[in-house]
């Protein structure tokens, strides 16, 4: 997802957008959904949330923080 629709969910949601990571932006909104805050977090790519609108960028950003 792109950071101008991240910015618009988190500002929906009461969240000052500004000088934030993406990563940290989404844990943001996870929390204030009332969701864990477990954005690029699981291990070996593996997510049993199969309906989380950040599911895709999740677990490509959880592969490159392995990498890393």
């Amino acid at each position: 997802m792109k950071m101008q629709e991240i910015r618009l969910i988190a500002k929906n949601h009461g969240i000052k957008t500004s000088r934030i990571t993406k990563q940290n932006l989404i844990k943001e909104i996870q929390t204030s959904e009332g969701n864990f805050d477990c954005f690029a977090t699981p291990l070996l790519g593996e997510c049993d949330q199969t309906e989380c609108i950040w599911r895709d960028d999740c677990l490509t950003q959880s592969k490159k923080q392995a990498v890393a």
